[in-house]
Parts: C-alpha cells; structure tokens; sequence
C-alpha cells in the first residue's frame, strides 16, 4: 500500500513538472504578443475595440511633446511619456491601406443610392428630405461667390445649395434624458474639446432645435465621450467593458421609451464624440447613428459617407481659442518641413529613424518646454509643410493646427479620413503621404512645386475659417461645418 501511494506520488510529480513547463511557455507567448503587437493580434484588436491595447493609458501629445492633462481628470487618466526611441529603424506594419483616391470613390457610391419608395408613402420629413436632395443635386451652378472660395470643395455649388436648405429647413430634437457629467455636459479645452464645444452650442441654439419630435429631421444624444471616461473608467484595469455596457443599456433604454429610433432604426439619429475610445463606445445599436468622430479610422468601422469626421481642435483657452492663428508668408517659410511630439504609435519612431537628421526638415521627438509651446508654433509658422503623424491613434490635433497657422498640412496616418470629407477637397490644400512611403518623404515634398505649393497655402488660408469656434456661432463655423455634414449625410444615405 504504501509503495503504491509512493508510485502515485511520484506521478505526480512529473505530472505537476509538465504542467510548469507549459505555464511558463504560454505566459512567455502572450508577454510577446502583448508587448510586440505582432500586425495579426494588433489588427484583432482593432477589429474588437477600435483602438490599441495601449492606448488605454489614454497618452496623447500636442504642441511640442508635452503631456496634456486638465487638472479636474489627473485622478483618472495616467498618461506617458514614451520620450526613448530605439537606434534601430523600426519595421511598418503591412496593414489593408485605402488610398485618397479609394475613398473618393466609398463617397459617391454611397451617395449615389437610389430612392426605392414612391414619395407619397414617405412621411411629411421624409418628403422634406427628398426634396432636399433633389434641389441639392440639381442646384445652380456657382463659379464665383463673396464667401466661399470653389477650389477647397468638392462641389461648391452643392455644398453652398445644402447649406442654405439646412438653414431654411433642419430641425433637430435633443433627448433630455442622461444625467450630468456624461450627459449634457461639456469640456472646452484640451485635445478632445471639439466634442464639447459642439454640445455646448448645440443645447443652446435657437435656429435648428425644436422640442417637436415629429418635425425633427435628426435626433441628438448629448453625451460627452471624454466625461464617460473620466466618470467610468476604473484606472488601471485596462478595460473599457463597462463603458461599452453603459452606452448600450442607455440606448436601449432610448429604444424602449420612444418611438424615435425604431421608425429608422437609428438612422436619423446622430452623436458627436472626440475620445480615442469613442469607436468602441458607440459600436452595437448605435452603429447605425451618424457617428462624429476625431477617430475617424476606416480600419475600426467608419463609415465613409454616413459618419462624420470631427476635426480634432487642441483648445487651450476656452474664452480665446483662435489666440495665435496666423503664420508667415510662403518667402518667409525656410524650414521644408516640421513635426515634433511623442514617439507614441508605430509611425512616429520610422518618421524620426530616416529624417531626424536631415538639415532641411526639422523633425524632432520633443522640443524644450517652453511657455505657450511657443517654439512649436514658431516652427509652424515658419514651416511649408507639417507633418501630421498619426500616434496610437488615426486623428492628431496638429491637422487642425497646421491649417491654424497657415501649414499645408502632410497626412501620414493609414485609413484616416479627413474632417468634413464629404465636402471639402482635401487634396486641393493637403498633401497625402501612406505610412510605407515615409522614406520617400522629402522627394515627395520637393518634388511639389513653388507654384503649386503657393496655391496649397491660399486654399490653407481659405479653408481655415471651417475650423474655428465662436462663442457665439457665425456661418461657415465648425460648429455649422459639424452640423451640416450630418445633414448632408443623412440627406445623402436616407434608405426611402
């Protein structure tokens, strides 16, 4: 008896031994998988939560590489200073990449759609719409107008026709329900303040709101993607699981206590939202909403020519946001290109490896600290091109930043869509540079000529005035800019 007990024992040993061998190799696989991010498990997370395991530190860079925190959220965002940058030239990623051209083409097909439903079965806002539509898509030809420059637009005829109706005809019901700070509540300054400043004016406009629900053509959920965050998010467990949850259950409850959403099945509904999370946060029922993003990324469901894409507007005065706007004339801009900020991301490191050291381009990983980050908007200023660099994640605030200081903006960021892409010509004031072509990055540049950089420049000075916020809103603003490319879309992609 005793020797069998022995023997037994003795089985368990080896077999406990096996059993530690293959703890220890399976931990030393998913270390590796965790902190390499092979392109196989990193496009996996894409696909599940619209952003990089990583960026649940919620790390962010503007200006010259300086942390950005706002002193009410420093108990619950940690963010990080990735300041090191391997000798070695990183390796990029071979990801499905959609060109500008590619895009272009998601647009029309998308806004071609047919209407299927005879006119006189469509409710009285349906109708509106069609109508709308029709007059958008056979308005006047405009060649020269007093406020409007035609090169910065696809169609400056139909844009200039679909503003004057939004003007004239849009309404839109704001739902009451939510508590404060994630709902009707806002932020104004920061990287994600354009989300807050749109609900701010929203909730206060006179012109487009109506407490008639069946007269609204868009219905709005007022949430802040940045307070769920700050309200929610538990520091440090490095899940978002129940901010996913919280939205769903708010929107079913939307479901259930109004008809609103089940007429369209959300299709008319819309929600503006600025945090890296947002994607993730408003996937589910809320995938057919017309979804304004900062993280506009194809690669984690943006919808070319129903979502909206929102500028990402670093505020850093809430009573003066246009403080520093204005740069050098094209004789005055010897510095061929600028970018400096965090090594946050893939592509940043490969952007500082092959151009840190060249004398022509200033291409740095941070800048000194300077009062009012005056060097970097210095270097702006002075600059033909800035770099726009994609971090963690696709939308940057330098994008807005450049055309703030009169910089022809250089996208490097893979499936970004541009803001207000459904209008504007993007082509026309900015250059487009896939990821894989950063070393090619100064014969792109120079190879684009004094003239034709000149006319980039007047189109940068030109479209500016899309992306600034009033205290009190003035036509052609961003907060009309935002409004009216949801309307467009939903005027566009309205399934009758």
């Amino acid at each position: 008896m005793d020797q069998r007990f022995g023997f037994i024992h003795y089985l368990y040993q080896k077999q406990t031994i096996k059993w530690i061998c293959l703890f220890g190799i399976a931990s030393a696989v998913l270390m590796t998988v965790q902190y390499s991010q092979p392109p196989i498990i990193r496009s996996f997370s894409f696909i599940l939560y619209g952003a990089k395991p990583y960026d649940l530190k919620d790390s962010y860079s503007a200006f010259n590489g300086s942390v950005v925190t706002d002193q009410s959220t420093q108990n619950v965002s940690s963010l990080t200073n990735l300041s090191t940058v391997d000798n070695k030239k990183p390796d990029m990623e071979s990801l499905s990449v959609l060109s500008i051209s590619q895009m272009n083409e998601m647009l029309r097909k998308r806004h071609s759609v047919r209407n299927s439903v005879p006119s006189h079965l469509l409710s009285r806002v349906d109708q509106q719409l069609l109508e709308a539509k029709s007059q958008i898509l056979n308005a006047n030809v405009t060649h020269n107008d007093m406020d409007l420059y035609a090169p910065i637009y696809r169609n400056i005829s139909m844009f200039k026709r679909s503003y004057e109706i939004m003007e004239q005809m849009l309404k839109v019901y704001i739902y009451k329900d939510g508590e404060k700070p994630i709902f009707h509540d806002w932020i104004l300054e920061g990287i994600y303040a354009c989300e807050g400043w749109f609900l701010k004016l929203m909730e206060a406009n006179k012109q487009f709101v109506t407490d008639d629900p069946n007269e609204a053509h868009l219905f709005y959920i007022p949430f802040s993607s940045r307070l769920l965050q700050q309200t929610l998010y538990v520091r440090h467990s490095h899940s978002r699981d129940n901010l996913i949850q919280f939205m769903k259950n708010h929107t079913e409850m939307l479901m259930t206590k109004y008809p609103f959403w089940n007429r369209t099945n959300g299709s008319d509904h819309f929600l503006a939202a600025c945090h890296d999370w947002a994607p993730a946060e408003t996937r589910g029922h809320l995938l057919n909403t017309i979804r304004a993003l900062c993280n506009a990324d194809i690669q984690t469901g943006f919808q070319i020519g129903k979502d909206v894409s929102l500028p990402t507007t670093y505020v850093q005065s809430a009573t003066n946001p246009l403080k520093t706007v204005g740069g050098e004339p094209p004789s005055n801009r010897p510095t061929l290109a600028f970018f400096a900020g965090f090594m946050h991301g893939n592509v940043r490191p490969v952007l500082l490896s092959h151009w840190g050291n060249d004398t022509d381009m200033k291409i740095f990983s941070r800048l000194p600290h300077v009062k009012g980050n005056q060097n970097y908007i210095d270097y702006m200023k002075t600059s033909k091109f800035c770099i726009c660099a994609r971090g963690f994640a696709v939308h940057s605030p330098r994008v807005v930043e450049s055309l703030f200081y009169n910089c022809v903006p250089v996208i490097i960021s893979d499936n970004y869509v541009p803001p207000f892409f459904n209008v504007l010509n993007w082509e026309s004031f900015a250059v487009f540079i896939l990821e894989k072509e950063i070393p090619d990055l100064k014969r792109i540049l120079l190879s684009i000529s004094h003239e034709r950089y000149v006319g980039m420049y007047e189109r940068v000075k030109k479209v500016q005035e899309h992306f600034f916020w009033h205290s009190e809103p003035v036509k052609y603003d961003l907060f009309h800019m935002i409004l009216h490319s949801v309307w467009y879309n939903r005027v566009f992609t309205s399934s009758f």
